[in-house]
């Protein structure tokens, strides 16, 4: 298998994984505390990927299969998706350098941007507020950051990939 194939394949397969991450249930307890693994490796393949794999489309189809896999409000994600995307690559030239700490920190600023994005799509809906636990999925989500991004950065070395 050449290079360039099994590179687009790495790629999809981190997102489908990413998808599939989203689907694995937590007790009740651990459900506000569970990251937002799409949005995770979606940041990840905007800022690592040389060759503008990550578009706002992309960013739209992930958004509504999250949304379908979810059965959440259809383009719910897809939305949320998109704009983290955008925020992303329209800095990415800076993000990419940030060493690790502020990176995070980047990542949770782009994560509870994210959270209140969805506060006012779900206000929209009709939706109650949601208790204050509701905010600790960005935080988790930043702490795992550096792990998840020296795990797949370390893994595309090892395959050699762009």
């Amino acid at each position: 298998m050449s290079r360039q194939r099994l590179s687009f394949w790495w790629f999809v397969g981190t997102l489908v994984g990413a998808l599939l991450l989203m689907l694995i249930p937590l007790p009740r307890v651990l459900d506000p505390f569970k990251p937002y693994w799409p949005a995770l490796v979606l940041l990840y393949w905007a800022l690592e990927s040389g060759d503008q794999r990550v578009t706002l489309g992309l960013a739209f189809v992930v958004g509504v299969c999250a949304d379908m896999f979810n059965g959440v409000l259809l383009g719910e994600q897809a939305l949320r998706l998109c704009v983290l995307a955008f925020i992303a690559l329209r800095f990415r030239s800076r993000l990419r350098f940030f060493p690790m700490w502020q990176q995070t920190l980047a990542v949770l600023a782009l994560l509870l941007n994210d959270r209140f994005l969805l506060l006012i799509v779900r206000a929209f809906a009709g939706e109650s507020t949601p208790p204050t636990l509701w905010w600790a999925s960005p935080f988790v989500s930043a702490l795992l950051w550096p792990f998840l991004f020296l795990l797949l950065d370390d893994l595309r070395m090892r395959l050699r990939l762009q």
